[in-house]
């Protein structure tokens, strides 16, 4: 089916439920498919066909929410365009994907060699139009859901109406999101988690409360109660945040039905605290924008397998490979690869990295992996970014959980240092929330781990560089020092 098809259906049968709430405004499912409906026929109206790609830059807004489902509705392919990016980001984007089209805010309409549109455009245009009935038809393009970019320019994997249904599956079976939730969306709704668990909410008949970042993280338990919130998607950078609250503080948390996560990987011990001061039913997913969910690990896993990101999510298979890409036994630590039906069928214009990424029917994500004889996912971090120390594998995600898991370590990130003699030495850049010295870190670590995997560099940071998403863009770290 069409995405937008559901929402003619809540219109009718509770056409006055709240579909989305923003502040003090109220946009009812009755008028929330009116929108996409008028919305449809303007960019018909426009000259935006069946098919186009068109850029998507606008802030967290119902407006964006309307149009990310009559762009599904007139069979429009969805580019997300993050509204804070530079003009020559925002540019490189629209031109590397051809985008017919980008709509903008209406203080953001300069992009050269761009088309540029705006909802007062798209207003004026819909006046008087025909209605643009759905396409009933799951394998329509529906989004180039783009990568959070933490390198380079984001890729854009192929996602269709029929993917993303089985997307909200997922949301459905495993964590029991439906019609009846109160869902905060207090991410961006450019990224993928943001965006994809806001559609599946409104595609379910549920209620989307718009609290978009940047915001106070000790404002949000305050809206969480305004609003009588079930639900909320956050990651990690946000969820540390609120564990430094007090526990007065977060209370009304406590009353939310289900705390999701995505975007980077927690630790075992910051899974027990965000469940035991937080909320009860607080489900981690291990997911990418390429193929949706992977697994997800719930209150049952956390007390089993604290640093595990669970089991695999309805209908995906997981395996872990070789180099040769054949499958290793339970316990061997290998290259992470996945199939199921929500997964993307590729990369829109990038053959290279399609080849790399999609193979033999499954989608390799890049992360590093071992699964135990139950089914159990653990990650072992990024293959890129494995450190490879006198011909020994090092894996950064291991010390960074150790160093993470001393009490005045706030984050860390462990990268590779050129060396002359063993071709790379290990360095960590650390947050601190109070102040200690190197001796008592490289002993925290000597007596948790292997000596070979000592961090040999300690660099302390105010703040370690992110995406939009929440993830850490080792990239950006500053300049190591030079072998002495």
């Amino acid at each position: 089916m069409n995405l937008a098809e559901a929402l003619e259906i809540h219109a009718r049968a509770r056409p006055l439920h709240p579909a989305v709430i923003a502040g003090d405004l109220t946009v009812t499912h009755g008028e929330f498919a009116e929108r996409v409906r008028n919305a449809a026929a303007g960019l018909a109206a426009l000259g935006v066909k069946r098919g186009d790609v068109v850029g998507l830059c606008l802030r967290d807004t119902p407006d964006h929410l309307v149009l990310l489902f009559a762009f599904a509705r007139a069979g429009v392919v969805t580019l997300p365009i993050d509204w804070r990016w530079t003009i020559a980001e925002k540019k490189s984007v629209a031109k590397h994907f051809e985008a017919a089209a980008v709509f903008c805010e209406d203080d953001q309409q300069d992009i050269p060699d761009v088309a540029v549109r705006t909802m007062a455009d798209l207003a004026a245009a819909s006046q008087g139009e025909g209605e643009i009935v759905a396409s009933p038809d799951g394998a329509l393009p529906l989004l180039l859901s783009l990568s959070s970019g933490t390198t380079g320019r984001p890729k854009g994997p192929r996602i269709d109406h029929r993917h993303m249904l089985r997307r909200f599956w997922t949301h459905w079976i495993n964590f029991g999101l439906n019609s009846t939730d109160r869902y905060v969306s207090a991410t961006p709704l450019y990224f993928g988690g943001g965006r994809t668990f806001s559609m599946s909410v409104l595609f379910s008949g549920g209620t989307v409360v718009l609290y978009p970042p940047p915001f106070d993280v000790a404002d949000l338990p305050g809206e969480i109660a305004r609003v009588d919130a079930t639900s909320i998607f956050l990651v990690p950078a946000q969820l540390r945040k609120l564990l430094d609250l007090p526990s007065e503080a977060t209370a009304s948390m406590k009353r939310l039905r289900l705390l999701l996560s995505s975007g980077a990987p927690l630790t075992g011990d910051e899974r027990h605290e965000i469940g035991a001061r937080l909320c009860e039913n607080f489900v981690e997913y291990y997911a990418s924008t390429e193929g949706g969910g992977v697994s997800y690990s719930d209150a049952a896993t956390q007390r089993r397998y604290p640093d595990s990101v669970g089991l695999p999510v309805f209908a995906v298979e997981v395996e872990v490979v070789d180099e040769d890409d054949k499958p290793l036994p339970a316990g061997a630590i290998g290259h992470l690869r996945y199939r199921g039906p929500g997964v993307a069928d590729g990369f829109y214009r990038e053959e290279a990295m399609e080849k790399s990424a999609f193979r033999h029917g499954w989608f390799y994500p890049g992360d590093l992996a071992e699964i135990n004889e139950e089914g159990y996912v653990f990650l072992r971090g990024r293959a890129k970014d494995m450190i490879i120390r006198g011909g020994v594998n090092i894996h950064p995600a291991e010390i960074e959980s150790v160093l993470q898991s001393h009490p005045d370590v706030a984050e860390a990130a462990v990268v590779g240092r050129a060396s002359k003699i063993m071709g790379q030495e290990v360095a960590a850049f650390v947050v601190l929330s109070r102040d200690i010295s190197d001796e008592d870190l490289v002993a925290w670590c000597r007596e948790r781990l292997a000596p070979y995997k000592i961090p040999r560099d300690l660099i302390r940071l105010a703040e370690l560089p992110r995406n939009s998403a929440g993830k850490v863009r080792k990239s950006e770290l500053p300049p190591l020092p030079e072998e002495s």
